[in-house]
């Protein structure tokens, strides 16, 4: 009984609500469903914000997720008209999601607090890590910074020396291939035997004034009495390392005088000047001028030899050795106040008897190796042929006219009799040869040729005859 009466009352009930829904009642039913619809979506939107914001939060991430789980399920049993069930779900939702953010917040700002405490820590280590190891170097001076702009300044800087030394090399190079072209080197010349036999004096002399600062040399004699061999003494010192330090390795270089004058061809240039102007790309340089009078020449052609040479005189590290003979030095030389100013003279006297015989016996040798020839005898006869031809050209013997003197002419009459060995295509030099040199030279008087002959023949009787036989028999 009980029972029908609750299904009939539940049945009444649903015809009085479906009687009493008008219209209106219905647009307000459509309204309270969509408000609930905005509402899901909006808490759906308000879910899904913290869930992104979490995910750097396993645990937080966990257990909004199952909320989020369960509220759904609830949101779909939520019946449209249970309005008011609905408005509670959603409000308990929105205090559970701020109350997660909240304790997201919370963790964030403590985690990023941690971090920047970690990370001022690990600073602080690295900077006085930096510190031990950066003092210990200061104080061995080690340290050495560098910024890549200062690297790379140095680098530059480091190609332009290289350059500049290339390109100084360069013009040396070429400065001593044109000088060499107008003269000879004195110091890597072959000598055999000292070329300056007799004249330490001079060359004394001559290294002093070389080492005055300012001043260069002037060699003055009378001709043929040996003063280029002075200037080979001193280049064959220099090489054997025989003088002052302040002159070791310096080179000299004799200029011909004819090469000098003139000028370059295609240019206005005097060719002197032209040859100063590579000297001065040089240095420890002897420049060795024989005749240097005539590059002053005379009247009103003179050259104004002393203010060319002046630059690299006043340098100190080119010297220049002149060499003339006394007449000319007095006419030519003197007029010219600048260049005696500069130019120390040294005067060259012509050698004595004894000096002559042994300037021969060390210049021989010379003339074996240049014309392939051998000197026959032994050395005692060999000095006596030496004495004889000295004593045969001394002073009074000589004719004026050619102005010659010791030593040059009696190296002369030695020298021919090397010719005439070999225009007979003979491998050794004999007496015979020398008495045919003295018979036949222009140098000493005719009369005295004949007294000279005479006594030839008696002081080499023995090898004369020695050599006359053997002839006889090579004959035979």
């Amino acid at each position: 009984m009980n029972s029908n009466t609750e299904i009939e009352l539940n049945n009444n009930d649903t015809e009085i609500i479906n009687n009493d829904l008008n219209p209106s009642d219905n647009t307000i039913a459509d309204t309270i469903s969509n408000d609930s619809l905005e509402t899901n979506e909006e808490t759906i939107n308000n879910i899904e914000e913290p869930i992104e914001t979490i995910n750097d939060s396993p645990s937080l991430e966990t257990e909004v997720v199952s909320d989020v789980v369960e509220d759904n399920n609830t949101i779909e049993d939520i019946e449209p008209n249970n309005t008011n069930e609905v408005i509670e779900t959603i409000d308990e939702t929105e205090n559970n999601v701020s109350s997660n953010q909240d304790v997201e917040t919370i963790d964030e700002d403590q985690e990023t607090l941690n971090q920047e405490v970690e990370t001022e820590n690990e600073t602080e280590d690295i900077i006085t890590t930096q510190e031990e190891t950066i003092e210990p170097l200061m104080e061995e001076n080690v340290v050495d910074e560098l910024t890549p702009s200062e690297t790379i300044t140095n680098n530059s800087n480091e190609t332009q020396v290289e350059n500049t030394e290339t390109t100084k090399e360069d013009k040396v190079k070429e400065s001593l291939e044109i000088i060499s072209d107008y003269g000879e080197n004195f110091s890597t010349k072959e000598y055999l035997t000292n070329p300056a036999i007799g004249r330490d004096e001079e060359i004394k002399q001559l290294i002093v004034t070389l080492l005055t600062p300012e001043k260069s040399a002037i060699l003055v004699g009378k001709p043929g009495i040996g003063k280029t061999a002075i200037v080979e003494g001193l280049g064959y010192r220099i090489r054997n390392n025989d003088v002052p330090n302040a002159l070791k390795g310096y080179t000299i270089f004799k200029l011909n005088t004819a090469s000098l004058t003139g000028i370059m061809p295609g240019t206005n240039e005097l060719r002197i000047q032209y040859i100063v102007d590579h000297l001065k790309n040089l240095d420890k340089i002897m420049v060795f001028i024989d005749e240097i009078h005539t590059l002053i020449g005379n009247g009103d052609n003179t050259l104004d030899f002393a203010n060319i040479f002046k630059p690299i005189i006043d340098r100190g590290t080119i010297k220049i050795i002149g060499a003339t003979t006394s007449d000319e030095y007095d006419r030519y030389v003197l007029r010219d106040k600048a260049f005696v100013r500069r130019f120390q003279r040294i005067d060259v006297s012509e050698p004595t008897r004894d000096m002559v015989i042994q300037i021969m016996m060390g210049t021989y040798p010379k003339f074996e190796k240049k014309m392939g020839l051998k000197l026959k005898y032994s050395d005692f006869i060999k000095e006596n042929i030496m004495a004889f031809i000295t004593d045969a050209t001394s002073e009074f013997k000589r004719v004026y006219e050619t102005s010659v003197r010791y030593p040059d002419i009696a190296l002369t009459i030695l020298q021919q009799a090397f010719s005439y060995a070999a225009f007979d295509n003979r491998e050794e030099v004999t007496i015979r040869d020398v008495r045919k040199a003295i018979q036949t030279t222009k140098l000493i008087y005719p009369d005295v040729i004949k007294k000279e002959l005479v006594r030839f023949n008696t002081v080499f009787k023995d090898v004369y005859l020695m050599e006359t036989k053997q002839i006889l028999k090579d004959e035979t």
